[in-house]
């Protein structure tokens, strides 16, 4: 019969071995690879991926980085729900209507605070309000920060999305439709939208610097449980690369160059309405984004049944937020 001690060894040792075996099953649970994405309405993201800034944090971590293009919120949103990104780049409000049809996400950071998007139509038209709009063709991408933004300025002038001809097309394709006079207006977003005008004489007739809603970083839910400091080291990463931006603004201006193929005049007019010196994520970017997910619940975007402040506290989670 074993004695006391010989049990009491025997206990030590099974604790230590489940402890091991729960220690390797951690460390073989941790992602070999992480998927991010980058676009060029958030120039943070350039920096971050041309200066491998991310790469470095990780590499003690062997931890790979692959990273996803996203052409509009709408594409980030839906990489995030087929699990194809675990970090994505989108507008406040996207992410809030993401939210409420189901895409299992929280915002947890600001890449910027700007205005991206206003309504726009070509150097000869007459048209001069968003009224004028009413039985138009209107290019938009569905589901975006320009989308919304068209919702929200159409019920400012009394009218709906019926009241319009909706054509639905990726950012890029709405900027060519107007051009080609396919449609007579576009709810565009930089920097396709500076390319407009600088490069066609296309006019901005509306703009609402406060209906933009600000640029967020959003992370998988799941993935965000399971890997919360991971996590922290992105944010970590991402502020590296903020303050590069802040402090060399010829360095973003040469990364957007180079990603969109546009000229210095065009992305100097989009960087005259993106200011990067925003971080942490909180109060006044649920403020921004409950006004707009109010405002597209009462024009019938959003279903009556939604609640709206409750999505919206459930979407932007705090803990992993950078202090400015």
């Amino acid at each position: 019969m074993p004695t006391i001690s010989a049990l009491t060894r025997r206990a030590v040792l099974v604790g230590l071995a489940a402890a091991s075996l729960a220690v390797g099953s951690a460390q073989a649970q941790a992602p070999k690879e992480i998927r991010v994405d980058y676009a060029t309405y958030n120039p943070v993201s350039l920096l971050l991926k041309d200066r491998g800034i991310l790469e470095k944090a990780l590499e003690a971590d062997g931890i790979k980085v692959r990273w996803v293009l996203s052409a509009g919120s709408n594409k980030a949103l839906e990489f995030l729900n087929a699990g194809s990104l675990d970090f994505g780049s989108t507008a406040g409000a996207a992410a809030l209507i993401g939210k409420i049809n189901g895409n299992p996400i929280k915002s947890i950071y600001v890449y910027s605070r700007p205005e991206w998007t206003a309504l726009v139509t070509g150097a000869k038209s007459e048209i001069t309000k968003v009224a004028d709009l009413k039985g138009k063709r209107v290019a938009v991408t569905r589901g975006t920060d320009p989308h919304i933004f068209l919702v929200r300025s159409l019920a400012e002038a009394g009218l709906t999305e019926k009241d319009v001809k909706l054509v639905l097309l990726q950012h890029a394709d709405g900027r060519l439709a107007l051009e080609r006079g396919d449609v007579e207006a576009w709810a565009g977003l930089d920097p396709m939208m500076a390319a407009a005008e600088v490069e066609a004489g296309a006019k901005l007739f509306y703009r609402k610097a406060a209906d933009n809603t600000w640029g967020v970083l959003n992370v998988r839910e799941e993935f965000a449980e399971k890997n919360p400091e991971l996590v922290r080291k992105v944010l970590k990463a991402y502020e590296e690369a903020r303050a590069i931006a802040l402090a060399n603004p010829a360095e973003v201006r040469k990364a957007l160059v180079e990603a969109t193929k546009l000229s210095d005049a065009v992305i100097e007019r989009q960087l005259t309405r993106t200011e990067l010196t925003h971080s942490t994520i909180g109060p006044a970017q649920a403020e921004t984004i409950l006004a707009a997910g109010l405002a597209l619940q009462q024009a019938g975007v959003l279903p009556a049944t939604a609640d709206v402040k409750a999505t919206v506290d459930a979407l932007i989670d705090k803990r992993f937020a950078a202090t400015n």
